[in-house]
């Protein structure tokens, strides 16, 4: 016989194969409008306020239309830009330049008339001027390349030439340019015959190709720094302390350009228009796309955000491009049309009304459970669990089971499995017995509902014997003070701070003497009666912190003062044990990284899509698709004193939670500001799981008690196949990355042909055998309730009762084994939806 089902499963493999954790992207929509904004547009020349220093002084300006204070665009047609004092400032195209000392007045005229004004004020300009090394050679050494990681700022430097990466250390580059290959680098008696511009102009050959024209001013910087004399950076030089951007955040429309200005403060005040000499990157180039000096082009609808780099400092620029409904009868992105149910959800609608998004209606009962379920606890709701709640027509009945979900021993299963992937549990790392203490004490933590703060201040101050304080094997995975320090602050913060440990991180802020300040603080940490390694002995540890000790900082040749980042720093003669202090400030509410950290681990468990995408990826310069609702999520963890499980049930009981899976046209494209619920693939645990629970026939794991659930297990070691075919990490690192949802061919072959299914339904304990007397109607129920979690429709039962019944008694078996094998293998088992 025939069996429709492999049909069936075709169309899943196809679609797991081509589009399985896929949504539709933003260029399917249609080009949106200028929102509506009440209030007249305004129209302001910025900066509006210009400050130029010395003959070189330059600034960038823009005349920027705005409604009620907020920035939607800039007017480009038909604008002329004057000034009325020429012999203090003119103007060139965008340009203000400095040619005298003295006030000036520039003015934006639009159509014949007088629109905008900026003040400027020019100084020193009849004092002597000279390019800083510190602030002007190396801005151009890292806007042309010339130290970054593929060029001369790698480790090993090319052809003999090393600068430091992205001029982190100015020293040293100094020294490079102008003590190294006999002084040939830059020759001051005759600077054109200097090879740092001979080559990057192409008068000798350059690997690197050519990276300056001589009429650019970047050769004019370097060609007068060199005639001058080639000054050195002294401590006396004035050093950067921020970045301003212009506009910061801005309302466009598709095909919009903004010029963005920047501008960079000094330590002595004074303030240089650093837009030319900035390095640009668009964080979302699907809605916009920047050029090599700020000009940005909006391509596509949504939140885009552009990084600006300068002398190692970050900043951003957003830009917020509302969509354009294809279907106005659904277009209900007004914040008064959409329920709202706590903070999340006025957030969240907010940024739904800003956008032009349309929200998903509410999902069904049967929908909102199974969906519930599995993001909480990890299990699907029983056959007759589901009747119950589908049958139930009290008003506060989701809110019911969201609290019972919270209590359940399940929930305790799930994420103390959670955590164990954070923390890195591992058999192929820790013995057993520290594997049992550890599990131990992650479980009992989040059995008691231990707050977050408090279990990871007992992680980070542990002391004594792993085989007895669990929480202190952390110690026993990480053995020295650099990976204490990372593997901290990734957990704990969602902050990658090691490419830190060489040089200056080039997308954050922190620097090799922060890095090496953070790793001073675990130092002091020792270990005695190691008894053997993770390959023999019983692995136990007592861990302790001494009282005295440095790590040395490696290019400076001295221990860098212990300090928790952005903390105070401490003596080093104190003999505290310094995990004390850095577990404080840590786990601090004042910490901006602490808290959002985790309301970010927590909601994208329950959204599958974190406000921060990836959700180990904190930093200032990946920023959040909903930046308001972050900072309140994490304010509600600290009025809630950070008990997990009341953000947990703010987000079930939200609206935007309980939003339906299906798009509709208006809100097809959204992948990141939740306009509906996004399906995701169950993770490998809860699927094994869930074909255990629905055959009812067990997963048997070596060693382990016959039924034990793939969310008990407490060590990834143990050997699963289906588990590590379906993405299983190896926790060998702290990164949400371990874990895959992506599809692969050995997926497919295992639902097609595996044992986890086919031989699941073959078992003489399967539920298929006690179902094959039943009634045909019965048996149809019972699949579509413990596998979907609803009724199947009439035109579902129709069906498969059709195949049920044709099918000759010696077949009925045989039959419903299809059946059950056709869900289990269908994208509405496999996805939470």
């Amino acid at each position: 016989m025939l069996r429709f089902t492999h049909a069936y499963f075709g169309t899943y493999c196809l679609a797991l194969f081509l589009a399985a954790t896929t949504h539709a992207r933003a260029d399917d929509a249609q080009a949106p409008s200028t929102p509506a904004v009440p209030g007249d547009v305004q129209l302001e020349l910025l900066p509006k306020s210009i400050v130029l220093e010395g003959k070189e002084g330059s600034q960038q300006v823009v005349l920027q239309r705005s409604i009620d204070g907020a920035y939607i665009g800039q007017q480009r047609e038909s604008v002329v830009l004057t000034s009325d004092n020429p012999s203090v400032a003119k103007i060139e195209e965008s340009h203000v330049i400095a040619t005298g000392n003295g006030t000036a007045m520039i003015e934006a005229t639009l159509d014949g008339k007088v629109v905008a004004r900026s003040s400027v004020t020019v100084t020193k300009f009849d004092a002597p001027f000279e390019w800083s090394f510190r602030n002007h050679v190396e801005s151009v050494l890292s806007k042309q390349g010339c130290n970054g990681g593929a060029c001369h700022g790698a480790r090993a430097g090319q052809k003999g030439f090393r600068l430091t990466l992205f001029g982190f250390d100015v020293d040293a580059d100094y020294s490079y340019l102008t003590r190294q290959a006999l002084g040939r680098r830059v020759v001051p008696t005759d600077p054109g015959r200097s090879l740092i511009l001979t080559k990057p102009t192409g008068l000798l050959p350059h690997k690197g190709g050519v990276r300056l024209d001589v009429a650019s001013k970047e050769y004019r910087v370097l060609a007068e720094w060199i005639a001058s004399g080639t000054p050195g950076p002294s401590d006396a030089d004035p050093q950067i302390t921020r970045l301003e951007v212009l506009p910061e955040q801005s309302v466009q429309k598709l095909g919009d350009h903004q010029q963005i200005v920047v501008l960079a403060h000094f330590s002595d005040g004074h303030v240089e228009d650093a837009t030319r000499w900035s390095k640009y990157t668009s964080v979302h180039s699907t809605v916009a796309t920047v050029g090599e000096h700020g000009d940005v082009e909006i391509v596509g609808p949504g939140e885009g955000a552009i990084k600006i780099w300068y002398l190692n400092y970050s900043a951003m620029a957003f830009v917020t491009v509302p969509y354009a409904s294809s279907d106005p009868a659904t277009a209900n992105v007004t914040t008064d049309k959409l329920a709202t149910r706590n903070f999340i959800d006025e957030r969240i609608n907010a940024k739904l009304a800003a956008l032009q998004l349309p929200a998903s209606p509410r999902a069904s009962d049967a929908t909102f459970l199974r969906r519930a379920y599995l993001d909480t606890i990890g299990v699907l709701p029983t056959a007759a669990e589901t009747r119950a709640f589908l049958e139930d027509v009290s008003p506060d009945k989701r809110d019911r089971v969201i609290d019972a979900l919270l209590a359940r021993p399940e929930f305790v299963d799930y994420w103390s499995y959670k955590w164990s992937d954070l923390l890195l549990l591992s058999g192929d790392r820790l013995r057993p017995k520290a594997i049992e203490t550890y599990y131990g004490w992650i479980r009992k933590s989040v059995e008691e509902n231990k707050p977050w703060d408090v279990m990871v201040r007992e992680i980070v101050t542990a002391t004594g014997s792993t085989h007895e304080n669990g929480a202190a094997n952390f110690y026993a995975l990480h053995q020295d003070p650099e990976m204490m320090a990372e593997t901290v602050a990734q957990a704990f913060m969602g902050l990658s701070i090691n490419c830190a440990k060489c040089h200056n991180h080039p997308l954050e802020k922190w620097t090799n003497d922060q890095y090496y300040g953070l790793a001073n603080m675990f130092s002091r940490v020792r270990a005695k009666g190691w008894g053997g390694d993770f390959r023999g002995g019983d692995g136990m540890r007592v861990v302790y912190s001494d009282t005295q000790g440095e790590l040395v900082q490696p290019s400076r040749g001295t221990p860098q003062a212990p300090r928790p980042l952005d903390g105070a720093a401490l003596e080093f003669a104190d003999p505290i044990d310094r995990r004390v202090p850095l577990a404080s400030w840590l786990t601090s509410p004042e910490n901006p990284y602490f808290t959002r950290a985790i309301a970010n681990r927590i909601w994208a468990n329950f959204f599958g899509v974190g406000l921060v995408e990836k959700v180990d990826d904190m930093r200032a310069t990946n920023p959040s698709s909903n930046e308001p609702l972050l900072d309140d999520a994490a304010k509600f963890l600290v009025e809630k004193k950070y008990n997990l499980r009341e953000l947990m049930r703010a987000i079930l009981q939200s609206e935007s939670y309980q939003r339906d899976s299906q798009s509709l046209p208006g809100n097809k494209p959204d992948e990141r500001f939740y306009s509906r619920y996004y399906p995701k693939r169950l993770k490998a645990e809860v699927m094994l799981d869930a074909v255990s629970q629905v055959t009812a026939v067990p997963t048997k794991f070596k060693d382990k008690p016959a039924g034990t659930r793939a969310l008990q297990l407490p060590d990834v070691a143990v050997e699963s196949y289906f588990l590590s075919t379906f993405g299983r990490p190896q926790r060998l690192i702290t990164c949400d990355c371990e874990r895959s949802d992506e599809p692969s061919m050995p997926q497919v072959l295992h639902l097609y042909n595996g044992d986890v299914i086919n031989q699941r339904l073959k078992d003489e304990a399967s539920v298929v055998k006690s179902l094959v007397e039943k009634p045909t109607p019965e048996i149809i129920d019972e699949l579509y309730l413990s596998s979907l979690s609803r009724f199947p429709t009439a035109e579902e039962k129709a069906r498969l009762a059709t195949e049920i019944d044709a099918a000759p008694a010696e077949e009925r078996r045989a039959v419903i084994e299809d059946l059950y094998w056709s869900v289990l293998s269908s994208r509405e088992f496999l996805f939470n939806h």
